[in-house]
């Protein structure tokens, strides 16, 4: 990875030279303008032209405009040179990215599909439609529709708008259950917030009186806090609560989680997550890849890893049963299976206790209780 590390500072040194010419080619541009601008207002004002542009001339040569902008374009030109020759020397793809892990094949109808779905959730919704015209792929309409009408929804709250969120809620209030009622109330104290900010102390109050009531009862210290925010009006920014009231972008998130679930669609972009997943795992996974040796037929037909990869709890989409006395993880081949007692071991481990006689009696390594495989039954998570 020490390839990608030196092309990542060369790019950085290459965005930090761009960004240092550009500003160097804008402080010299005002300069100009401005003598220009001075200029045309003494001509204006009746001097002589030919003494002006004079003056002008011999302004614009003390600026050394074209010394400063070659030296900060030289400058420019001898990052980018080192970057280019950087990016040669890790292009060496057989040293970095073994012929076994590029040759795998990729279901590239399902790329472009989550292309497409994660160009919708970004609300880039006629990107959307070039790709899946260009790509010819199958047109995601449900897809489309859902992040419409989320976007419909959510994209207000930016210029602190709530209606179409509170409309929607309303809409769905049975099926979201609690979880509505708790965005409702996060949406209502945003909005009651934002007024005292803008220091409408009446129509704060007036707001609250229309909307608090209903929340009283099952979030009553919430509703006390919100209240007594109108004795610090004048001095809001040390109010001892108002970090928990500063969070449109939060409750857009949740808002935007709770609209997926309700309509069974993951919260986050599957696109996002494998990129994010794969980010975090490639390094181990070339690691592997050069250690094992392996072949592109047996890299594709593996299906689980012989090393374990940590990606943290946000990439747990599933249940997973770690039987507590093999220490393996359980799959399709080895479920988790409860006995009478309801201690649970992995079938494997069952079978060693019986010794794979499935009317042998063992006793639960957890408990007294004695039981067959037979008795065991399989649970699916």
């Amino acid at each position: 990875m020490d390839n990608i590390a030196t092309v990542k500072d060369g790019f950085n040194q290459v965005a930090k030279r761009q960004k240092h010419y550009h500003s160097t080619s804008q402080a010299v541009t005002d300069r100009a303008f401005e003598g220009f601008v001075e200029s045309l207002v003494q001509i204006l004002r009746k001097n002589d032209p030919k003494t002006v542009l004079t003056e002008l001339k011999l302004k614009l040569g003390s600026l050394l405009p074209m010394d400063q902008l070659q030296e900060s374009q030289k400058e420019w030109n001898t990052s980018l040179a080192k970057f280019e020759k950087a990016l040669g020397k890790s292009d060496q793809p057989d040293d970095m990215f073994p012929a076994s892990s590029r040759s795998i094949d990729l279901d590239h109808e399902l790329v472009d599909k989550m292309l497409v779905e994660y160009l919708y959730r970004q609300g880039l919704f006629e990107v959307g439609d070039c790709l899946v015209k260009e790509a010819q792929v199958e047109a995601e309409n449900e897809a489309k529709a859902l992040s419409l009408e989320l976007h419909r929804i959510t994209e207000p709250l930016k210029q602190k708008d709530i209606e179409p969120a509170m409309q929607w809620i309303s809409e769905n209030r049975e099926k979201l259950k609690q979880h509505g009622q708790e965005l409702e109330l996060e949406l209502v104290s945003l909005k009651y917030w934002e007024m005292l900010r803008q220091g409408k102390r009446c129509d704060a109050l007036r707001f609250a009186r229309a909307h608090f009531p209903k929340f009283a009862t099952l979030h009553s210290g919430k509703i006390q806090r919100l209240i007594v925010a109108l004795l610090w009006i004048k001095d809001l920014e040390n109010y001892p609560h108002a970090e928990e009231e500063l969070c449109w972008d939060k409750t857009s998130k949740e808002l935007t989680k709770r609209y997926h679930h309700l309509h069974d669609q993951p919260s986050s972009s599957p696109l996002a997550d494998a990129l994010s997943a794969g980010i975090q795992s490639l390094p181990k996974l070339l690691k592997l890849v050069r250690v094992m040796g392996l072949k592109k037929e047996e890299w594709g037909e593996m299906k689980q890893l012989p090393v374990d990869l940590e990606l943290g709890d946000e990439f747990r989409f599933h249940s997973v049963f770690v039987c507590p006395v093999s220490r393996e993880q359980s799959d399709e081949y080895n479920p988790p299976m409860m006995m009478p007692c309801r201690h649970v071991l992995c079938k494997q481990t069952i079978s060693r206790l019986s010794k794979s006689c499935s009317t042998r009696r063992f006793k639960c390594p957890y408990c007294t209780s004695q039981t067959t495989a037979s008795a065991c039954r399989q649970l699916y998570i």
